[in-house]
């Protein structure tokens, strides 16, 4: 009898250890950078690091649960007045520490000019740090989505979210499909003296060639200095810029030496696009699309 009963104990006491094994396994995710990452059990306290994921995690329902976020989040709607605003460039983990998040969002932005990951020491405190790149795709904009609704418990209103998006992206696509009249399109996201725009690879390359257009930069790869001369030499029939940091963007590009003999510039076709929407990677992307098809395309999108 006390030899079945200490099988019986051995039997209960193995598969008890591995019942919390398993247990302990499903709360270790992978985030989109694909690090291993403890699901924390709560997640009542959240840090988001860039404002394209703090507009996410507010159109999820989150906003009362931010506790602080990265300064260039200050003007997304809907976060409280009072959460806390850090410079992420270089963060303070003794005061991230001590709002006790439960969890922080972190943007691959975070690492630029960093040699080694500056949340380590948050995380040797036991705080777990989900990093989420920048996406170069619609198709990773979604994702991105639905792992913050994922890892948040909110999944019913992350496919809302994405269904909605996709929605609006295929009815502008369908129309793009038709259009055998591809425009040239230069985007500028950087103003003279050192232009900044981009080449393939990026959501906002996809976005140009969706409402059946052509950046002028598509044989080139993600973001990228052009010289003044390879525009000119492009020529192309639409300008855009998203620039708000300079007085009057877009006469300015009209008034460059030399651009006169644009044809965007030439046809009065130079048009500014909402910023935060054409440079965050979040559900309003789509505001930006619509403003880039009609732009492009008035005659199939309707006037802008």
């Amino acid at each position: 009898m006390r030899k079945k009963l200490s099988v019986l104990l051995s039997i209960v006491l193995i598969t008890t250890i591995g019942l919390i094994g398993c247990s302990k396994k499903e709360t270790v995710v992978k985030d989109r950078e694909g690090n291993e990452v403890e699901l924390p059990q709560k997640m009542d306290r959240i840090i988001c690091t860039a404002p394209s994921n703090t507009e996410v995690l507010v159109e999820l329902g989150l906003a009362d649960k931010l506790v602080a976020v990265d300064t260039y989040s200050s003007d997304v709607k809907g976060i409280p007045s009072d959460v806390e605003k850090i410079d992420f460039s270089a963060p303070d983990a003794e005061a991230i520490i001590a709002l006790e998040p439960d969890v922080i969002i972190a943007s691959g932005h975070n690492k630029t000019g960093n040699s080694k990951d500056p949340f380590e020491v948050i995380k040797e405190a036991g705080v777990s740090v989900f990093y989420i790149p920048s996406s170069n795709s619609i198709q990773g904009i979604y994702d991105d989505i639905m792992f913050m609704a994922d890892i948040t418990n909110t999944k019913p209103k992350g496919e809302e979210i994405v269904n909605n998006m996709k929605s609006e992206v295929e009815k502008i696509a369908e129309i793009g499909k038709t259009i055998t009249d591809k425009k040239k399109v230069y985007f500028e996201i950087g103003p003279a003296p050192s232009l900044y725009s981009f080449g393939n690879s990026t959501f906002l390359n996809e976005m140009i060639e969706l409402v059946g257009g052509e950046n002028i930069f598509k044989d080139q790869e993600g973001w990228l200095n052009p010289s003044e001369e390879a525009v000119l030499d492009a020529n192309p029939d639409i300008i855009f810029t998203n620039v708000n940091y300079v007085d009057k963007p877009v006469e300015s590009i009209k008034s460059r030496p030399g651009w006169e003999n644009i044809n965007a510039v030439k046809n009065n076709q130079v048009y500014s696009i909402s910023t935060n929407p054409s440079s965050r990677p979040s559900q309003h992307i789509v505001t930006a699309l619509k403003e880039i098809a009609v732009a492009v395309h008035p005659e199939k999108y309707g006037e802008k």
